[in-house]
């Protein structure tokens, strides 16, 4: 009986689930935050920026600060349509999943 061991095989698989696993869960953190944010249909723009979601808003009162924080924002700031979210040095990848959406 051949018995497998780890290997280099193995590590293209495990990089590959990591990466899969890593995606999912941006675009789970994703959905949670246009929902937050009012639906994907109240989100005029989106833009990363370092540690920010800068978004622009058809309706500011469609924003649900508490949605977004349970989303895993750390804040939200509001200036009129445009919001800031708070998210750390997720918001380029899921700034883009956002993209990907509209």
């Amino acid at each position: 009986m051949t018995k497998r061991t780890p290997g280099p095989h193995h590590a293209g698989r495990r990089d590959s689930f990591l990466e899969h696993r890593e995606n999912r869960h941006m675009a789970t953190k994703a959905e949670k935050i246009v929902a937050g944010l009012g639906g994907i249909e109240n989100i005029e723009e989106v833009e990363g920026c370092i540690t920010r979601l800068r978004t622009e808003v058809l309706d500011p009162s469609k924003v649900d600060e508490a949605a977004l924080k349970s989303a895993g924002a750390h804040g939200v700031v509001k200036m009129g349509t445009a919001i800031q979210v708070v998210i750390g040095t997720d918001a380029d990848p899921i700034a883009a999943e956002i993209e990907d959406m509209m």
